[in-house]
């Protein structure tokens, strides 16, 4: 097996990690996540850290090591820290409210956008205009962020929609006489 481009994956204090052939399961203080690996990868855990290889220098294989390793890396962190992503709302008039795992979104339509949280996902409103999605998945947090965001995407004229923390909206120029 290959060593080159190892990197290991320090595994922190009270979590317990499942190497399995085909799977591989990281469960720790905040919950309990898993994720099936290529059948050529191979996951080891050498005391407090996991050693990810590969069988030889391919390119499917060096993208398959790469994979596993970022996802695994990102199962524990997940399980340890969780995973977070902040949406900005801007617009007169549109805010948000989030009641037990339902989030309300007053986006300018006629009717509120009402999103459920997913088994593992909640919502917090620190503000009226802000919204942050929580959880130890950071593919669902990323996805039920991004569907937040669709809802009401930002538009280029004036700016007003639903944006990621930090995002720059690209601004155009409005008709001249």
């Amino acid at each position: 097996m290959s060593r080159i481009g190892r990197k290991p994956i320090p595994v922190p204090a009270g979590v317990e990690i499942k190497i399995e052939p085909e799977l591989v399961t990281v469960k720790g203080p905040k919950g309990e996540l898993s994720e099936r690996i290529s059948r050529d990868i191979s996951v080891v855990q050498e005391g407090d850290e996991l050693i990810v290889t590969r069988p030889t220098d391919r390119g499917e294989h060096r993208a398959l090591h790469g994979l596993s390793r970022s996802l695994i890396a990102n199962m524990v962190e997940g399980v340890t820290d969780g995973f977070q992503k902040k949406l900005e709302i801007q617009g007169v008039g549109y805010r948000a409210a989030v009641s037990g795992s339902k989030l309300t979104l007053a986006l300018g339509y006629s009717h509120p956008v009402e999103i459920v949280a997913p088994e593992g996902i909640s919502f917090d409103v620190p503000q009226p205009t802000s919204v942050t999605v929580i959880g130890i998945s950071k593919q669902m947090v990323g996805e039920i962020a991004a569907n937040i965001r669709k809802s009401r995407p930002p538009e280029p004229y004036k700016g007003k929609g639903i944006r990621y923390e930090g995002e720059h909206v690209i601004r155009k120029v409005g008709k001249r006489a």
